[in-house]
């Protein structure tokens, strides 16, 4: 899979109205396959989600269109590897570093659509984060770590810039959040509040400071940051 890593300054995502070919078409198709994941999975919910197209890279900018759609058709369209290659998924994600360098990633618990998987506080981009037309991935990304570790705004702070690492169907925005405590302490507070939540998202914390740590449970996107940010630092 081919990786590219945009270092942008800003971003200006326009949510418009569109109607998606695929979700149309496909939609008793669609709608079968997730009531058969739902039997999997019965915590699966079939909320509304935001997907992107029209991505474009320009002058220190990342810009894309962005439509709303369900996440039945979204989970068909990935699990059926990606049959729309116009759309992508277009996700913030939150790279949080402790102050002795090693990144505090999430492991998915079972409950979830992306259960095992590996990585930084994120979700998909919501209709909740729309201001004036636009997504704020910014907003989008406290509230994940929030939600999903119990660590508040005032642990760390964010880069200005954005990391976009791109595969192709998907762009992972990433904005690097460096903390003031050292990863095991990180850790540790993620963990008592895991302890106290009766529903984690995240079954278990996992500390990474670079190649020798990546497990295959780590998506490409988030070890090609986390390398890219290594390489930067020499």
């Amino acid at each position: 899979m081919t990786i590219a890593i945009h270092r942008v300054t800003r971003l200006d995502l326009t949510v418009r109205p569109w109607r998606w070919t695929f979700a149309d078409e496909r939609r008793r198709e669609i709608d079968a396959y997730f009531a058969a994941q739902r039997v999997k999975t019965p915590t699966l919910w079939n909320g509304c989600v935001l997907l992107g197209r029209n991505r474009r890279f320009d002058g220190g900018c990342f810009r894309a269109d962005y439509f709303e759609t369900d996440f039945a058709s979204f989970l068909a369209w990935r699990d059926w590897g990606f049959p729309d290659k116009g759309v992508f998924n277009g996700f913030g994600m939150g790279a949080l570093r402790g102050s002795d360098g090693q990144f505090v990633l999430g492991e998915m618990a079972a409950t979830t659509a992306n259960a095992g998987r590996v990585y930084f506080p994120a979700g998909m981009s919501d209709p909740c984060d729309i201001r004036d037309g636009k997504l704020d991935l910014a907003s989008g990304i406290v509230r994940e770590v929030g939600e999903e570790t119990g660590l508040s705004r005032d642990l760390y702070r964010a880069d200005p810039q954005w990391y976009c690492v791109d595969s192709g169907p998907s762009i992972a925005v990433i904005q690097l959040l460096d903390a003031g405590l050292p990863g095991e302490e990180l850790r540790a507070r993620i963990v008592r509040t895991l302890a106290a939540q009766p529903a984690p998202e995240l079954s278990a914390i996992h500390l990474v400071r670079g190649r020798q740590d990546f497990t295959a449970e780590m998506p490409i996107y988030v070890t090609a940051f986390i390398e890219h940010v290594a390489a930067m630092a020499v």
